[in-house]
C-alpha cells in the first residue's frame, strides 16, 4: 500500500481517519507493524552493507518504507501536529529538517519558515523528496550525514527539527552522541530553536530509556536551554533554545 502525496492515497481519495478524540485509528496497527518490519529489515541491511548503503537499498525497495504517507494511517500526522504545536506562533527565517526521509515533515515546516532545508543520508530518499515537493518553492533537499554536516551550515538556522533519527546511527556511544549534540548546536543561530523528538514507550523498554538519556544529554549542553518537554503516546519531544550569548 503506497501513496504519492501526503494524506492521500494513490488514487487521490481523502484519507479515512478515526474521530478526532482518538490519537490513532485501528488502521494504525498496520503502521506499527510496517514500521517494525522496516526497522528489522534496515538493521539486516546495515549489518550487511553499512548504514548509508542500507538506507539507499531500503528506499530503493520501497519509496515510503515506514508508511508515513499511507492514507489510512493517522498516528504520524497527529504526532507532527503535536510537535509543531510546541513551536511559538511566529514565522522562522531558515529551518533545517535533519534526517528528513522523503520530506513529509519538511513540507509541513514550509508553512512555518521562509526557507527549509531537508538533509537525508539516502540519496534515493532525497530524489523522492524532491519529486514530492515539486510544488513547494521554499523547500530544498541535499544528501548529508548528521555526523558530518558541513561547517558552511553553521549558524544558518533559527529552527532545527531532529525527529526519529539518532537511534539509527551505528555505534552510538556517549562520545559519539555528545559530538553530534555539539555539531547540531553549532548549526543554530543565537536564540534559535531545536525541536528534538523520538519514539518513547514510557521507559518500558531499553530503547525508551536510551531516548531519555539522549534528551537529557541535549539538556545538559551549556548553550541550550529547555523551553518545553512533552510526552505523548508514543513519543517524547523536547524544545530547546540556544542562548543569545552563544
Amino acid at each position: 500500500m503506497s501513496s504519492d502525496v501526503d494524506g492521500f492515497d494513490a488514487s487521490g481519495a481523502n484519507a479515512v481517519v478515526a474521530p478526532r478524540k482518538f490519537f490513532m485509528s485501528l488502521r494504525d496497527m498496520g503502521f506499527w507493524a510496517r514500521s517494525a518490519l522496516a526497522d528489522a529489515h534496515l538493521a539486516r541491511l546495515q549489518r550487511a552493507h553499512g548504514t548509508q548503503k542500507a538506507f539507499d537499498l531500503l528506499y530503493s525497495q520501497s519509496a515510503d518504507p515506514w508508511g508515513y504517507t499511507v492514507a489510512g494511517y493517522r498516528y504520524q500526522r497527529l504526532k507532527y501536529d503535536k510537535m509543531l504545536a510546541m513551536l511559538p506562533a511566529r514565522r522562522f527565517e531558515s529551518a533545517l529538517d535533519i534526517g528528513c526521509g522523503i520530506g513529509v515533515l519538511t513540507r509541513r515546516l514550509a508553512d512555518r519558515a521562509d526557507a527549509v532545508l531537508g538533509v537525508e543520508l539516502s540519496s534515493v530518499a532525497v530524489a523522492t523528496a524532491q519529486r514530492l515537493s515539486g510544488g513547494v518553492a521554499n523547500v530544498c533537499y541535499r544528501q548529508g550525514d548528521v555526523c558530518a554536516l558541513p561547517q558552511s551550515l553553521n549558524r544558518q538556522f533559527d529552527l532545527i527539527v531532529l525527529a526519529d533519527v539518532l537511534y539509527y546511527l551505528p555505534h552510538l556511544s556517549d562520545a559519539v552522541f555528545k559530538s553530534v549534540v555539539n555539531d547540531i548546536e553549532s548549526l543554530l543561530r543565537p536564540g534559535g530553536l531545536l525541536l528534538f523528538a523520538n519514539h518513547y514507550f514510557f521507559a518500558l523498554d531499553p530503547q525508551s530509556r536510551r531516548v531519555q538519556q539522549m534528551h537529557a544529554c541535549f539538556r545538559w549542553a551549556n548553550s541550550l536551554d529547555r523551553l518545553a518537554e512533552e510526552r505523548h503516546p508514543f513519543f517524547l519531544a523536547t524544545l530547546l533554545q540556544k542562548t543569545a550569548s552563544s
